[in-house]
């Protein structure tokens, strides 16, 4: 390596401390245009972070790009167990056990299960919103981003919801743990995402042999005793069970809190959306886009050495992979940091691509439209009541750990 590789690739580093610097969580998007100044940036790691978004989405698309950490050469602080989830998978078995899941989940076989849950979620969401004060404060994240999802993805797996309190503090400990090797005090983050997964991972299995035992048609229940074809083993489906309570609401209690906080910052797109309700369909994908639950995907390995851009990614090096920065690269999207539902091409990666696609990508979206639809229509002139809101720690997952809003009346 040059001196001049050696230079370009302490400041990528820096930059990507900066990323995870929670100082920078208010807005990291002018980081992530620094990043993205370089097709490829060599981090301190050994890892390679692009963020373009022609780059992501062609190694979203790659086959020499996995999403299994036993290919990398360093794994890091990554938890390697023998039967991790379809999302740490690469074909055919992640194939074989998302298409199991998705017999329970969605199309062709279930295809009424997401949609069929539209009216109790807006009647949850209704209900939500009349426990807020009639007149006064209140913080939507708590009361509104959060529990809905939960709530939603509980009741669909089967979770007893005298569990969701225990359930929430390992969340709350494995998604604080994502990519720590970046943040303060990483190793005791570590320590406490790895003991929260062994927890959570023991819990969902006893859960998934109670209902073996006691079918009541949940998801899990229809899993455990499964006998159509191909079928889970146990780790495979106490594996898929984690990853579906923890990515079934992180994602969308921060795409509904972001959503919020968007509208307040827009106040003519809370005017729009309370007089045109339909609207919430555009301004959801273009939150996606503007901001993305989901900031960047770090787990990637490259199978092959991979070129780009004359730059050698070597087989078994990591690939970090910025879907922020990809939403609001200037050559993909005109004024890429408008906040703009009407743009009218927002092919977006909020949700991934590939064959890693968003699994409840559907389910995401009716909570996070129904959960805008009611903020906009039944709470008379919200405010901010502090900007910017404290955030969450991790930076892979971003969004306000808490967002309190000040109203004059809920309708």
């Amino acid at each position: 390596m040059t001196t001049s590789d050696t230079v370009k690739s302490a400041v990528s580093a820096d930059l990507m401390r900066q990323v995870a610097d929670a100082e920078n969580r208010h807005d990291p998007y002018p980081i992530y245009a620094r990043l993205r100044e370089k097709r490829v940036n060599l981090l301190a790691d050994g890892s390679y972070a692009l963020g373009r978004y022609a780059d992501v989405v062609g190694l979203l698309h790659d086959p020499r790009v996995s999403s299994d950490p036993h290919h990398a050469s360093n794994p890091g602080s990554r938890l390697l167990v023998d039967n991790g989830p379809f999302i740490q998978r690469d074909p055919p078995d992640h194939d074989r056990l998302r298409s199991i899941a998705t017999r329970y989940f969605g199309p062709p076989v279930s295809p009424g299960v997401v949609s069929g849950q539209e009216p109790e979620i807006l009647s949850f969401v209704s209900d939500l919103i009349d426990a807020l004060p009639a007149s006064g404060e209140a913080d939507l994240v708590d009361h509104l981003a959060y529990p809905l999802p939960v709530s939603v993805i509980c009741g669909l797996l089967g979770v007893p919801k005298s569990d969701e309190e225990q359930f929430r503090a390992w969340t709350e400990d494995i998604v604080r743990g994502l990519d720590a090797e970046q943040q303060q005090g990483a190793d005791d983050l570590i320590r406490q995402r790895q003991q929260a997964q062994v927890a959570m991972f023991g819990y969902v299995t006893e859960l998934v042999q109670r209902h073996r035992a006691q079918p009541d048609g949940s998801m899990l229940s229809r899993l455990a005793n499964d006998h159509a074809g191909q079928q889970m083993t146990d780790g495979e489906l106490g594996a898929t069970s984690l990853l579906l309570l923890i990515a079934g609401h992180e994602t969308t209690v921060n795409l509904t809190a972001n959503g919020v906080l968007t509208l307040l910052r827009n106040p003519w797109a809370l005017d729009r959306l309370r007089a045109d309700p339909d609207w919430v369909i555009p301004l959801v994908e273009e939150l996606l886009r503007f901001e993305p639950p989901v900031q960047y995907l770090p787990n990637r390995v490259a199978l092959a050495d991979i070129d780009v851009d004359g730059t050698t990614i070597p087989k078994g090096a990591s690939i970090v992979l910025l879907v922020a920065a990809a939403n609001r690269d200037p050559d993909r999207f005109a004024h890429p940091d408008r906040f703009d539902p009407d743009r009218g091409d927002i092919e977006h990666v909020g949700f991934g691509s590939g064959i890693h696609y968003c699994f409840g990508a559907p389910l995401a979206r009716i909570e996070a439209q129904a959960s805008l639809t009611a903020f906009a229509g039944r709470l008379a002139s919200p405010r901010l009541a502090a900007d910017p809101p404290p955030y969450r720690p991790s930076p892979v997952l971003r969004g306000p750990l808490h967002l309190r809003v000040t109203y004059d009346k809920r309708g």
